[in-house]
């Protein structure tokens, strides 16, 4: 996403505080994964507005800020999300990108940040596991507290040896359907916010995860300030709660 989003950092204009439902007609957990940052400030007020719980899924990556997500300096932005009772998981430290699997729980990976950033490296199941509670002993150091037991894989590319190494750890991946697929990633010249919203509003049903990010480096229009709030607004308008995934079927039932 351009640098020039790093203002969207700042909180987002006062509005009118938004109308709950009066009752639920269904649930939407909605998730955002760590990435340039330019949209961290947006989304933390947006969400306190709707008086809204999201899950937050964290690597330690570059942001417009010229630090890393993950950062001390990033320790009170974390802390009053854990504050508002936000939920936290792994999406591995490095934003470590799966390749393929190999025999033996082995697998190939390749590292976005990091030491060994742009290198593929073969991994094992142990290697992996470690890679997940990185970024847990970190959270711990910016907040005191420890993640919640989820992580979710950069671009949710899993495999038989990656979920059984998570499952080691004792972490469960959560991914996305297709209509919770903010397209934030997508070009904008191809795929418009207006385009995006209106996808997001007319399939997302109940149950259904939504991702996001916080922020890309390479949306010219980015899609935080234009869609986050309608996007909220219209799925309370049609009788949607939102909730983290500590209180998804999956979890609930295990």
């Amino acid at each position: 996403m351009a640098l020039a989003c790093a203002g969207a950092l700042a909180a987002a204009p006062t509005q009118a505080a938004p109308q709950a439902p009066a009752a639920c007609q269904g649930t939407i957990y909605l998730t955002f994964d760590t990435g340039s940052q330019s949209q961290a400030g947006l989304i933390a007020e947006t969400l306190k507005r709707h008086h809204a719980k999201a899950t937050f899924f964290l690597a330690n990556e570059k942001t417009v800020r010229g630090d890393w997500s993950l950062d001390p300096s990033w320790s009170a932005f974390w802390k009053a999300r854990v504050a508002e009772g936000h939920a936290f998981g792994t999406h591995t430290f490095d934003h470590v990108y799966w390749q393929r699997d190999l025999p033996g729980g082995r697998m190939v990976v390749k590292p976005q940040f990091g030491a060994h950033a742009g290198q593929r490296e073969t991994w094992t199941e142990a290697q992996y596991c470690a890679e997940l509670k990185r970024v847990d002993a970190r959270f711990v150091e910016l907040t005191g507290r420890h993640l919640d037991p989820f992580f979710r894989a950069p671009g949710g590319h899993t495999s038989p040896n990656v979920l059984a190494a998570a499952q080691q750890c004792g972490y469960t991946h959560f991914g996305w359907p297709p209509a919770g697929f903010s397209g934030d990633e997508t070009p904008s010249e191809r795929f418009s916010n207006a385009a995006l919203l209106q996808r997001a509003l007319d399939k997302l049903r109940d149950g259904d995860i939504f991702m996001a990010h916080m922020g890309i480096w390479s949306r010219k229009d980015p899609y935080m300030p234009a869609n986050l709030e309608p996007l909220l607004a219209g799925l309370e308008r049609k009788g949607y709660c939102f909730a983290t995934l500590r209180e998804h079927p999956s979890v609930q039932n295990k």
